[in-house]
């Protein structure tokens, strides 16, 4: 918000005008000061509010903040005009009474002109377009004192009456800014006696809003329940400084003084009468709020004892009124404006934002003796983080928030949220894919070719009447899995150097044994490119090349390769332990075997026969060439051939020739029964 000083010193005496002083102090109370400017002789102060504070949301507000800390008096915020509510009012009727307070002040046969000069400059200075004379009226003291107002072209409201209802099913408003908007039962219009006029706490409407014909208006100052405004708002697709403010809570006592002070303005500004009686129609008022603070929560929370009387002049300098309840506590009166003070430890932070967290000394908490204990799955996660950045991968983090686009990568039904900010962040993720794919797309559209990710997080799905968080790992990766150097051509990354990351990875636990199935997986993987990864049973993982499809939707010009890993799954394994052997004095001896093995056997399932015959001497068994055959050198229709290299090595004695061919005989009778292998010649 922009802050001009020249207008904060109209209610309160600061005890410094440099800018640079009073934006460190304004900075320690905790509403950090971007930058302190000079226009037009002016100087302004632009402040960050934070959500929770919207009664700073004015110079007002900030003059009180100032006023407390500074420890000087404040200009009184009174009813500057005379006049008291009708105690019936004849002009304003609420009918959604839990949801509104509304004051209104007529005032008649006004002349509706430009503002002047001084009125106007300032409303631009802090970034607020001139009108005209009545609504800059009520745009100046939104800006002083942080209440919104509006005021109506009272000889265009039907039957000249303000009725406060619920919209009705489908029901059209035309608002200030000429947007036609549809309305839902929930959302809170002003009416007069034929159609909606305002959208309550949000913008006024087209029909009713002050011209250079208006001669007499009447001034709305009212308070709006805060969620409905909000609701409205966002459903709407519209931000103003009013909803603004209502959404985050307004001042439900300032009310009736900001249409007062408002009235005066317009009067002076335009001339004509106030009538002598407003309207004020509410529900039964807010009860009394007050808090109990006591000392030994001070010295919990703050670590060190602040004087008594420090205590209470800076509560009563902020509002709260307090009052001693025996030695040990205070009973604080909570003000109307102070929507953010629920809680003790509200009153904690008020009394250290004012007493100075620069005065606090620096030290670390006492030591309670506990000893922290790690997450059960802290370490596995260690080891799985650890692997994949070892492989080259870089870790990133994606938004839980996502929009309906996201949908496809999951079959779980996705879980809304009650008031989401925005369509894009209306729901929960229930896959980590999209972000993934996301952040892989930005770094192609910056010509960054070579991309290798992994994401470690939770999913959100439906589980009976709650929900669940399982844990996933997801990996994406593309371009170059070697790069191109001095007489060596790059090497495209390719579903096999996924599937090789992966088992690594699935080695990392006590799997006894895993095998990859061609089944059941869903439609964004390439058919034909894709396999799960069966451990005991047990799926605990995807991986394969993205569907041309879904990469033609998110623009990818080259080939991408994904995985998922349930990693609740997984971890239902321990971590293996690594186990030292030492190594052999005696030399390793491989024997290479030729074999025909009908289409479709996988290597696993050879290297599953060998390893039954359980010879204790076997070290390796690796794949070493595939050849489907050639016109020169055919392969038998329905088989291909597989070059095998097995390693066998002891550690007692080197192995004798008469060993080995025992071994190989085995290992040739074995291929032969289990697989239908032929040893080629």
């Amino acid at each position: 918000m922009k802050i001009l000083l020249s207008w904060l010193q109209e209610f309160v005496s600061l005890s410094t005008s440099a800018p640079r002083q009073l934006a460190e102090d304004l900075t320690m109370l905790g509403f950090p000061v971007d930058a302190a400017l000079t226009q037009d002789g002016e100087t302004i102060l632009e402040v960050d509010i934070t959500t929770n504070r919207p009664d700073c949301l004015s110079h007002y507000g900030m003059a009180r903040e100032l006023a407390a800390f500074y420890g000087v008096p404040i200009k009184p915020f009174g009813e500057a005009a005379a006049g008291r509510p009708r105690a019936r009012d004849p002009i304003v009727r609420i009918v959604a009474n839990d949801l509104c307070r509304y004051c209104a002040r007529i005032i008649r046969d006004v002349t509706v002109g430009p503002s002047p000069d001084w009125l106007a400059r300032r409303l631009e200075l802090v970034g607020v377009r001139s009108i005209n004379n009545v609504a800059d009226a009520t745009n100046y003291i939104l800006m002083a004192y942080g209440h919104p107002l509006h005021a109506f072209d009272l000889d265009r409201l039907a039957g000249g009456k303000i009725i406060v209802r619920r919209a009705a099913e489908g029901e059209v408003f035309t608002t200030l800014d000429s947007v036609e908007r549809k309305l839902c039962p929930e959302d809170l219009v002003i009416a007069d006696r034929k159609r909606a006029v305002a959208l309550a706490g949000v913008m006024g409407g087209l029909d009713s809003e002050i011209s250079l014909e208006t001669r007499n208006v009447l001034l709305e100052s009212a308070w709006f329940e805060p969620v409905a405004v909000r609701r409205t708002a966002k459903r709407q697709g519209m931000h103003t400084e009013a909803s603004h403010r209502f959404e985050r809570g307004a001042d439900i006592e300032a009310a009736w003084p900001a249409a007062n002070r408002c009235a005066e303005l317009i009067q002076q500004l335009a001339g004509g009468s106030i009538d002598p009686h407003g309207s004020d129609v509410r529900s039964k008022p807010p009860a009394p709020r007050s808090i109990l603070l006591r000392r030994a929560e001070l010295m919990r929370h703050l670590g060190m004892e602040i004087p008594a009387g420090d205590v209470e002049k800076i509560l009563r300098q902020l509002g709260f009124s307090p009052q001693p309840k025996g030695r040990a506590a205070w009973k604080c009166a909570v003000p109307s404006y102070r929507v953010d003070c629920s809680r003790e430890i509200d009153l904690v932070e008020e009394v250290a934002r004012h007493y100075g967290y620069d005065r606090f000394p620096l030290r670390l908490p006492p030591h309670t003796g506990q000893a922290a204990q790690r997450a059960a799955r802290a370490l596995p996660e260690e080891r799985v983080r650890t692997l994949l950045l070892a492989l080259g991968y870089d870790e990133t983090l994606s938004a839980v928030l996502v929009g309906q686009e996201t949908a496809a990568f999951s079959k779980e039904i996705p879980v809304p949220l009650a008031n989401p900010l925005s369509e894009e962040a209306s729901l929960v993720r229930t896959s980590l894919m999209p972000g993934l794919l996301a952040a892989v797309q930005w770094n192609l559209n910056r010509d960054q070719k070579t991309v290798r990710l992994f994401e470690i997080g939770s999913v959100y799905q439906r589980e009976g009447d709650g929900y669940r968080e399982p844990s996933t790992l997801v990996i994406v990766a593309t371009g170059d899995r070697l790069e191109a150097t001095l007489g060596n051509p790059a090497r495209a990354f390719d579903f096999y150097d996924l599937k090789g990351d992966l088992e690594q990875l699935v080695e990392l636990f006590a799997v006894v044994s895993y095998d990859v199935a061609a089944d059941d997986l869903p439609g964004y993987y390439r058919a034909g490119r894709a396999v799960r990864l069966v451990a005991e049973g047990k799926t605990v993982g995807r991986l394969g090349e993205l569907d041309p499809e879904f990469a033609g939707s998110w623009k990818f010009r080259q080939p991408v390769y994904i995985a998922e890993v349930f990693l609740e799954t997984l971890y239902g394994w321990n971590l293996r332990s690594p186990q030292a052997q030492p190594i052999s004095r005696f030399p390793a001896v491989e024997r290479d075997f030729s074999l025909l093995l009908p289409q479709g056997t996988r290597f696993a399932a050879v290297r599953a026969a060998i390893t039954s015959l359980n010879i204790p001497e076997l070290v390796a068994v690796a794949p070493v060439e595939v050849f489907r055959g050639d016109p020169a050198h055919p392969v038998p229709a329905g088989k291909y051939s597989l070059l095998l290299r097995v390693t066998l090595q002891s550690q007692q004695a080197t192995l004798a020739e008469a060993d080995l061919q025992n071994y190989s005989a085995r290992i040739r009778e074995c291929l032969e029964q289990k697989l239908g292998a032929q040893i080629r010649m």
